[in-house]
């Protein structure tokens, strides 16, 4: 395994404030000379935590099992409140230019890059799975849509709506101020914006989810299914906020957090990216 990790620069276009920077974690699959022409899938994965802080447990241990299953991985630790909308947004998006441009280089399949997110970090790369084509994103990165769009989405228990099953802290951490605004906040829920261009889908939940209620990945299924978007969706009957691989390594010492119903999300995850 080759680990690579450096820091996203934002273009002033961005007018970002403070002068904290993104983090980006590589974790590609050195094979040697025989293998260093396989072009493989890449997985971007955005741990949780509310756009208020990261939860580590949703990131390395995730992009490990990925490389386990064949697949590189990276982890973005973007930043959050008190930065705002859409500046994360602004980051993933130009993480994925970053590994389409060096595609070649690192060995990646450049039509096979998938957004992961969990929980908020769901949010986040469902974001850009319905804004990659629009201009307020990628304009002022000086890239093209296609540059940062994503080929696929894995979403693990996703904050997606502001409405009456939101998770209000996201909100409130993602907007500042504008979490006011009842035009803000339906602009960034995630059911009202999917369209024909959302990618292929990939979205597991809890039934028993007390802190994002499942409703969230429901109201996004419907949208997705009514825009005949490609969508596998795996609804577990319990468990609570937080699972990450739902297995001891990931339980930060929490019992509650061990699934075993649910650790099986990962390796259906695997099999969805082989029909990419």
């Amino acid at each position: 395994m080759k680990l690579l990790t450096w820091k996203l620069m934002l273009p002033s276009a961005c007018g970002c404030r403070g002068e904290e920077k993104a983090d980006a974690t590589a974790y590609l699959l050195d094979w040697g000379e025989e293998n260093t022409k396989k072009k493989r899938p890449a997985v971007v994965i955005c741990p949780g935590g509310g756009y208020n802080h990261l939860a580590e447990r949703e990131g390395e241990p995730v992009a490990m099992e990925y490389l386990s299953m064949g697949y590189h991985a990276f982890v973005l630790r973007y930043r959050v409140a008190p930065a705002r909308f859409p500046e994360a947004l602004w980051e993933l998006a130009l993480l994925v230019s970053q590994i389409r441009e060096h595609s070649e280089e690192w060995n990646v399949d450049p039509e096979k890059i998938v957004v992961s997110g969990f929980s908020a970090g769901g949010h986040l790369a469902g974001s850009l799975g319905m804004f990659w084509n629009r201009e307020f994103v990628y304009g002022p990165l000086g890239r093209r849509q296609e540059d940062i769009r994503p080929d696929g989405m894995i979403l693990a228990y996703p904050v997606v709506t502001s409405g009456p099953y939101g998770h209000k802290g996201s909100f409130m951490h993602l907007l500042g101020e504008e979490a006011d605004s009842k035009e803000k906040r339906e602009f960034v829920s995630l059911e009202l914006q999917a369209g024909s261009h959302t990618p292929k889908t990939f979205l597991w939940h809890t039934a028993s989810d007390e802190t994002v209620p499942v409703q969230n990945s429901l109201l996004l299924a419907e949208a997705l299914i009514k825009n005949h978007v490609s969508l596998e969706f795996h609804l577990f009957p319990s468990g609570p906020h937080g699972l990450s691989l739902a297995t001891e390594d990931t339980c930060g010492g929490r019992p509650e957090l061990i699934e075993p119903r649910c650790q099986s999300w990962i390796s259906l995850a695997g099999e969805w990216l082989k029909q990419l």
